[in-house]
C-alpha cells in the first residue's frame, strides 16, 4: 500500500486499465519527462540491517566495561537516491542518507545527528549520440584507485566492500565522497574517469588530528589539491554509464571482462618529524592493476565473479590507520595492543596490497520462487613498511538471493589480525580474531 501510495504521489502509477485488463507490478520510482522515457527523474531507495557478533581485540572495553565479544545491531548503510536525465544534455544525481549507525553511533553525543548528504552533482553529457565525454562536479564519488573506491553498494557481492581502497575515507573526504570537477565516457571500449578533487582538511573530520610525529599522518599545514584517474578496458559489454558508481556483480545479466587500473596523487598530503622536530612532506601517490570478469557460464545456468588486483600505496613514511567497520566498541585498556579496541586492524598504510574475490551464482531456480544462492570468498594480503608482519584478511559467505539485489539475505565469516608493539618499537601480528554477521539487503 505504501508503495503503491507513494508511486501515485510521483505520477509512476500505470495508465487507466481497461475492465478486465490487469495492473503491472511497478518496478521502480520513475517519473518519465518524454514519452520515451529518454528524460527522466528517478527515486531509490537501500537498506542493510546487520546483526553481528565480534571477538574482541584484547583490551576492549565497551563504556568502560570489558568485552571479550559483543553482539550489536546496526544499519551499515540507509541511503535515498534522486537522479535524472532532465535534457538530452543534462544529467543531476543526489545521494541521502546514513552509515554504521548502531548503539555506539553518536555525533557530538547525540544520536539524532547522523544523515548527511553523500552526493550531488550536476552534469553535462557533450554529444548526445553517444557516451564519450561527460563533464560534472559537485560532491562526488568519481575517483581514481579502483572499481571499489566508487563501488554500487547495492550490488556488492561480499556483504562489504574492501574498504582499504576508499584510501581516505572520513579522513580528508566525506564517506569517500570529495568536492571535485570531473570527465568521464567510454571511448570505444575503454572507459574512463579523470577528476581534480578538493580535499577537506582533517581537521574537519570531527575528530583531534594527530600531532606530527616520526611516522606519517595527514596534515593539518596548508592545502593542495587531489589529481584522481581511473580506466577500465572492457573486452566484452561494456558496463552501464548512468551514474559515477561501479557494479559489485551483475550476477550474470553481463558478460564482463575487463583490466583496470586507476592512480590518486596529492601533493604534500601528509607529514611526519625528521630528528624531532623538522617537519617534512609526504606526497601521496596511490596506484593499482587488476582484473574483472562477471559474466553467465552454461548458458546462464551459473554465474561466476571474479576479481584480482594489486594495491601501491604510499601517503609517506610509515603511515598506518587502524579502523573498525562500525566499531562496537569505544576504549581499551590494554596498552600493547596496537590494533585498538573492538574489531579495529591496520586497514590502510603505506606499503604493497593485493586483494581477490571469488564468487559464484548458482541456479536461478534452485530454491524455486524464493531465489538462488550466491558463495563467495576473498582474500587480502598488505605488506605495510611499519609492521613487521602481514594485514591478512579472509572473508566467506554466502547471499541468498530471493530477488537479485533488490531482496537478499547475506552471511558473512571473517578473520582478521591483531597486532601488538613490542619492545623497542616493532609492531608483530599477535593473533587473529573473528567476526560474524548476518545482513538483510532491500534495495529498490
Amino acid at each position: 500500500m505504501l508503495l503503491s501510495a507513494l508511486a501515485l504521489c510521483l505520477g509512476l502509477s500505470q495508465p487507466v486499465l481497461a475492465q478486465n485488463e490487469q495492473p503491472k507490478p511497478v518496478s521502480e520510482l520513475k517519473y518519465k519527462l518524454t514519452e520515451d522515457g529518454s528524460r527522466y527523474v528517478k527515486a531509490t531507495f537501500l537498506n542493510q540491517v546487520w546483526l553481528r557478533w565480534n571477538e574482541s581485540n584484547p583490551g576492549t572495553l565497551v563504556n568502560g566495561k570489558p568485552s571479550d565479544n559483543t553482539f550489536d545491531i546496526g544499519l551499515r548503510r540507509s541511503r535515498m537516491q534522486l537522479f535524472g536525465q532532465l535534457t538530452d544534455h543534462v544529467f543531476f544525481y543526489t545521494q541521502f542518507g546514513m552509515n554504521n549507525f548502531n548503539y555506539l553511533s553518536q555525533n557530538a553525543g547525540n544520536r539524532k545527528l547522523q544523515a548527511f548528504f553523500h552526493d550531488v552533482l550536476g552534469e553535462y553529457k557533450v554529444f548526445t549520440h553517444n557516451e564519450a565525454l561527460k563533464l560534472g562536479g559537485g560532491l562526488t564519488i568519481v575517483s581514481g584507485l579502483s572499481r571499489f573506491t566508487q563501488p554500487s553498494i547495492g550490488t556488492i557481492m561480499t556483504t562489504d566492500v574492501p574498504v582499504f581502497l576508499q584510501a581516505t575515507v572520513d579522513q580528508t573526504d566525506e564517506f569517500a565522497r570529495k568536492l571535485s570537477v570531473y570527465a568521464r565516457g567510454q571511448l570505444g571500449r575503454l572507459d574512463y574517469r579523470l577528476a581534480v578533487s578538493d580535499p577537506f582538511p582533517i581537521q574537519t573530520n570531527g575528530q583531534t588530528a594527530p600531532a606530527p610525529g616520526e611516522n606519517a599522518t595527514f596534515t593539518t599545514y596548508g592545502h593542495s589539491h587531489q589529481y584522481n584517474g581511473f580506466f577500465s578496458y572492457n573486452f566484452l559489454d561494456k558496463e552501464p554509464h548512468t551514474t559515477p558508481y561501479m557494479a559489485g556483480t551483475y550476477l550474470g545479466d553481463r558478460s564482463i571482462l575487463n583490466l583496470e587500473g586507476g592512480i590518486i596523487y596529492q601533493e604534500d598530503a601528509t607529514w611526519h618529524l625528521e630528528n624531532g622536530t623538522n617537519a617534512v612532506f609526504n606526497d601521496m601517490l596511490l596506484w593499482s592493476v587488476a582484473a574483472f570478469a562477471d559474466m553467465p557460464l552454461q548458458d546462464n545456468k551459473y554465474a561466476l565473479s571474479a576479481y584480482a588486483g594489486y594495491f601501491n600505496t604510499d601517503y609517506g613514511r610509515n603511515y598506518i590507520r587502524n579502523n573498525g567497520i562500525m566499531n562496537p566498541a569505544n576504549g581499551m585498556s590494554a596498552a600493547g595492543n596496537f590494533s585498538g579496541a573492538g574489531n579495529a586492524y591496520p586497514m590502510f598504510g603505506t606499503g604493497e596490497s593485493v586483494y581477490t574475490q571469488l564468487g559464484l551464482r548458482l541456479p536461478n531456480e534452485l530454491l524455486g520462487e524464493h531465489g538462488t544462492l550466491l558463495p563467495y570468498a576473498s582474500y587480502r594480503r598488505s605488506s605495510y613498511d611499519r609492521l613487521e608482519d602481514p594485514v591478512t584478511v579472509f572473508d566467506t559467505g554466502v547471499n541468498w538471493l530471493i530477488n537479485k539485489h533488490m531482496s537478499k539475505v547475506s552471511v558473512n565469516y571473517q578473520l582478521r589480525p591483531v597486532f601488538r608493539n613490542e619492545a623497542g618499537g616493532a609492531v608483530v601480528r599477535d593473533a587473529y580474531a573473528s567476526s560474524a554477521w548476518l545482513q538483510y539487503q532491500i534495495s529498490f
